[in-house]
């Protein structure tokens, strides 16, 4: 923990070190973000491929491919605000902000009403 003016209290901690603490705690995000863009690529594929009565083939193949893109960015923006949290901690600065995850929201929104239209149109 530093002291009042910012110097380490451990004379033997170098400079730059962060807790490893926080450094495990943007590792279990990153392996979040990753979880969820595979089960992304696994609903995309399972729109594609299992659902034989869902709709037309276009419009699975529409909805598959959209969720597996939206799964790579996923996975994409998971390892982009790991490795600029980790830089954060490492050398001091900003945190990364909000965007990529309203930017998932907005996308999984997107997503869920189309496929909630192209069920009520296969009755």
């Amino acid at each position: 923990m530093p002291t009042s003016d910012g110097s380490p209290t451990d004379p033997k901690t170098p400079p730059g070190a962060v807790d490893a603490r926080f450094t495990l705690a943007a590792e279990r995000t990153v392996l979040s973000w990753f979880r969820t863009a595979l089960g992304l690529v696994a609903a995309g594929l399972a729109v594609m491929h299992v659902l034989p009565d869902y709709s037309s083939q276009t419009s699975r193949d529409v909805l598959g491919i959209g969720l597996v893109a939206f799964g790579t960015f996923a996975a994409i923006a998971g390892g982009v605000r790991w490795r600029q949290t980790t830089a954060a901690l490492r050398d001091g600065g900003e945190m990364p902000g909000p965007l990529p995850v309203w930017l998932l929201i907005t996308a999984l929104t997107v997503f869920s009403v189309f496929a909630v239209a192209l069920g009520l149109q296969s009755r």
